[in-house]
């Protein structure tokens, strides 16, 4: 294949968690499962770097073009940023299947596609661990999205997993950031009775947990219980999952929903 015949391509799924949800942003634990849409990139040769997406482009010239304008190039502007604009003559398209802010890390899809296409397309290829905590820093520092590890990790990774985050309560440098601890689950699980709806219902993930984890760092009782039950809720619903105890696990739910209610992050429409 000569350079003209050049193509990268990546993908990354979406992710449905299941229970544990926030608890990837306290140092806790989060039982997640992939659905079936995907973020979708593509990297061939061009003259100049371009970005290509919902049937528009964008040429990236100098840092000047990396600037957020808050339009459908800021995921590929963040990653670019965060890779210090390396010299590339490519046209880089990207496109997804998941809905935009459904709750189904549809942004961190992209994130995880768009670096993994760029860093092969340079000849870089990190190991999962490493792919994900790199897109889930770009989200943090470049996208400017508070966020946890359960996206970046799952958008990675894919599959069905058991995520414990312990150690990772408090955002670190890249350097002193640890690893995820990643249980795939699939092999012991051959269905998932689960029903995945979109209400149509858009929000901005980072909006909603701000508030919270500002609560949560200043110490507020009942945020600080309220993660560490949750957290307790994941590791029982592990075992429910893999003993097939769908009532229990339905409950289990639940009781998770209704923590992360009376916290403030979730509402009557969802």
């Amino acid at each position: 294949m000569n350079s003209d015949q050049r193509e990268v391509i990546c993908s990354a799924p979406g992710r449905a968690g299941i229970i544990g949800n926030p608890t990837d942003m306290y140092g806790g634990a989060v039982l997640s499962c992939s659905v079936g849409m995907r973020a979708h990139v593509t990297v061939t040769p061009a003259p100049h770097l371009v970005l290509e997406t919902s049937e528009q482009e964008c040429r990236i010239t100098s840092r000047d073009d990396l600037r957020p304008q808050r339009d459908c190039f800021d995921v590929g502007r963040a990653v670019l940023d965060y890779m210090r604009l390396p010299p590339l003559a490519c046209r880089v398209r990207y496109e997804s299947e998941i809905p935009l802010r459904s709750g189904l890390s549809g942004s961190t899809a992209l994130v995880v596609a768009l670096l993994q296409a760029l860093l092969a397309w340079q000849g870089e290829h990190p190991h999962l661990y490493q792919l994900a905590e790199r897109a889930r820093y770009i989200e943090l520092n470049y996208l400017k999205v508070v966020c946890g590890y359960q996206d970046a990790y799952m958008c990675t990774f894919g599959g069905l997993n058991y995520m414990d985050f312990r150690g990772k309560q408090f955002y670190r440098e890249a350097e002193a950031e640890l690893f995820a601890t990643i249980e795939p689950l699939a092999d012991y699980v051959s269905r998932l009775p689960f029903v995945l709806s979109f209400t149509g219902v858009q929000h901005a993930s980072g909006a909603v947990h701000k508030p919270i984890r500002e609560r949560w760092l200043e110490g507020e009782a009942t945020v600080v219980e309220g993660y560490k039950r949750i957290t307790e809720i994941a590791r029982i619903g592990k075992k429910s999952l893999l003993t097939a105890d769908w009532p229990l696990l339905g409950r289990l739910m639940n009781e998770n929903h209704a923590i992360q209610r009376t916290l403030g992050g979730s509402g009557e429409v969802n």
